[in-house]
């Protein structure tokens, strides 16, 4: 029960722009060594609303 709501990903978020909840699209801003950045922007004027970091279980690791 504990991991049961571990991760969530944000359907519909406040626009400033438009002034009210809108739908929003998810997309890869940066793979980082931690974890992957995620920005979410509104689905009807593109500002950027939101931003999430999802942590890696299993670390980069660099090739030679």
């Amino acid at each position: 029960m504990k991991g049961m709501y571990k991760n969530f990903d944000a359907t519909e978020l406040y626009c400033p722009r438009c002034k009210r909840a809108v739908p929003v699209r998810k997309r890869l801003l940066l793979v980082l060594a931690g974890g992957d950045k995620y920005d979410y922007t509104c689905a009807y004027c593109g500002t950027s609303v939101g931003d999430k970091t999802v942590s890696n279980s299993n670390p980069l690791t660099i090739l030679k």
